[in-house]
């Protein structure tokens, strides 16, 4: 039987992405606007606080991918609870407390980890890591596939981001 196919109470992972020329502050305080999540995650069309205070554990936000072939009634979108800030560490979790995407339930921590080349460069690294339950329609090696290549794009766009504020 494959991994993905075996019955598990718990599906766990952790992945990463470096960001190689943004320093872990940079890349921080854009991982931080819990609400500004559109700006980085390649399917999210829209992300808006929609219950608490900016910036504090409470804050529920309310993300969405753009509707499919303009049916509204393909919109699928997820409510996201802060429970944790912490800025000194550059870390952050959360739990979708409501979707149509099929969670039962997900839990996941974010952080951002300096990097410091020997040569004098600078970069930082972002881990996501998760415990859900398994989620319907999905397996575990295409759900953790997914999380890596959005991981990923995230990096590539925020990376962009600080590089366009150094420079620019």
């Amino acid at each position: 039987m494959a991994e993905d196919q075996i019955p598990k109470s718990k599906w766990e992972g952790k992945t990463s992405a470096d960001l190689e020329g943004s320093s872990a502050e940079q890349v921080w305080l854009l991982l931080a606007d819990f609400c500004s999540l559109h700006k980085w995650f390649p399917d999210i069309a829209t992300c808006y606080r929609v219950d608490g205070v900016p910036g504090q554990p409470g804050v529920i936000r309310y993300c969405a991918r753009a509707p499919i072939d303009n049916d509204e009634s393909t919109i699928k979108w997820a409510k996201e609870k802060l429970l944790s800030l912490d800025p000194v560490q550059r870390c952050l979790s959360y739990e979708i407390i409501e979707s149509n995407l099929g969670f039962k339930s997900y839990v996941a921590v974010m952080q951002v980890v300096p990097i410091n080349g020997g040569d004098g460069s600078i970069g930082c690294k972002i881990e996501w890591s998760y415990v859900c339950d398994p989620i319907e329609g999905w397996g575990l090696n295409d759900f953790r596939s997914y999380l890596d290549s959005s991981l990923q794009l995230m990096a590539e766009k925020m990376t962009e981001h600080t590089l366009l504020c150094t420079t620019g």
